[in-house]
């Protein structure tokens, strides 16, 4: 079903290069913000250089990690070292809603055109600031100039300390989670800054921390020697068991019995009723300090003697939480991933169409996805210009002054 959006009518400016920024705009710009996104001349975003390239059918090249994160956006070229370009970004920034950055920390209020400055002209103007390690005035620390990227973040917000094998070295997650989810967080709190616009006609300033996302994400663990003084590891569970991937004949399968009543349900589920009440399985903790011996071994020997899909529907029948490990090619043959619509095809000006992760929100107002291309470099430039006024004969002046 189509229908209106939530963000309809709400213009967006963004100043954004990889993932935490274009993630967080391709949110606001898929529940129907008119997204600007501001490149440098010539180059652009860094991500239309990454990796993997897909080749078009006259052999142009698109880079498939700039597909991901900039579907529905509009492309403008503008040289922010330049004062006729900064003007324009003002221009932008004033008649827009939003402010969306991810640049380090005092870039925009070096040129003028930070939250202090735009804000004395434009009260209701909400800029969302996302950086390694936080920028808001008051709310810094010793680390808030440094670069980041989300290996950074992960290593120093506490998931790689507790992902991988015992014994093994810390494990990146495998997804950008510092990135994406700093992105998901400054979506969130745009759509309350904007709600509250509502109702007291001011916008205000978002800053959002890679850093803080990553411990928010890992609070687990920060809350574990909060409390009780543990330091949760890798490859060692603590608090329950069993709890993890169990190697089965033909692959791998995660599980994870959480109380009691789960624990008897997992026992009459692998033919093992006498480890319901047996000693050292009568709590998680306990169960969690079995399981490098003989009750570990019993467990694992149950996964091992069955298939994925043995194991999978026992439990199930038993009403546990369970599922196979599953590569990107199981998900893409996934019937339940087919019937929730999840990915969506998006026509491309040089590729035709891809293929991708859609909104993973339904909303019944409106079930159907927008699905238009990720813009080509300054696709939209003069369209953008023309709507603030300028002349072709302007215009074409910015272009030969290489402004745009």
């Amino acid at each position: 079903m189509t229908g209106p959006k939530p963000l309809d009518g709400v213009k967006v400016l963004s100043f954004e290069i990889q993932v935490a920024g274009p993630y967080c705009t391709m949110m606001l710009a898929d529940q129907g913000a008119d997204v600007i996104k501001v490149e440098r001349p010539g180059s652009g975003d860094t991500a239309r250089g990454g990796a993997p390239k897909v080749a078009g059918p006259d052999g142009t090249e698109r880079s498939g990690y700039f597909l991901r994160f900039n579907r529905n956006k509009r492309s403008i070229t503008l040289d922010l070292k330049d004062e006729r370009g900064r003007e324009v970004f003002r221009e932008l920034a004033l008649a827009s809603d939003v402010v969306v950055e991810n640049f380090r920390p005092g870039l925009l209020d070096e040129m003028g055109l930070g939250y202090a400055e735009l804000s004395r002209d434009h009260p209701g103007l909400i800029m969302a600031s996302i950086s390694g390690f936080g920028s808001m005035e008051g709310f810094t620390g010793p680390y808030s100039g440094r670069p980041s990227y989300d290996i950074v973040a992960q290593a120093m917000g506490g998931l790689m300390h507790t992902c991988g094998q015992q014994g093994g070295p810390p494990t990146w997650l495998g997804v950008a989670l510092g990135d994406i989810v700093s992105g998901m967080n400054a979506a969130h709190a745009i759509a309350l800054a904007l709600l509250q616009r509502e109702r007291t006609g001011l916008g205000q300033y978002v800053d959002v921390s890679m850093y803080d996302t990553i411990v928010a994400l890992a609070e687990r663990s920060v809350s574990a020697h909060s409390l009780a003084g543990d330091v949760l590891e890798r490859g060692r569970e603590l608090y329950m068991a069993p709890w993890g991937p169990f190697e089965c004949s033909d692959g791998w399968v995660a599980l994870i019995v959480a109380t009691e009543k789960d624990w008897a349900k997992f026992c009459t589920a692998i033919e093992r009723p006498d480890l319901a009440g047996a000693e050292g399985a009568r709590s998680g903790p306990e169960r969690a300090r079995g399981m490098d011996g003989p009750l570990g071994d019993a467990i694992r020997a149950w996964f091992a003697g069955r298939t994925r899909a043995e194991a999978t529907e026992a439990l199930l029948a038993a009403g546990l939480p369970v599922g196979p490990v599953q590569t990107a090619e199981d998900i893409a043959a996934c019937p339940h991933v087919e019937a929730r619509q999840l990915m969506i095809d998006v026509p491309d000006p040089v590729l035709g169409q891809v293929r991708l992760v859609g909104p993973p929100v339904k909303m019944s107002a409106s079930t159907e996805p927008i699905a238009r291309p990720a813009p080509l470099l300054g696709e939209h430039t003069d369209e953008v210009l023309a709507g603030l006024g300028r002349s072709p004969e302007q215009i074409g002046a910015l272009r030969e002054a290489g402004v745009v």
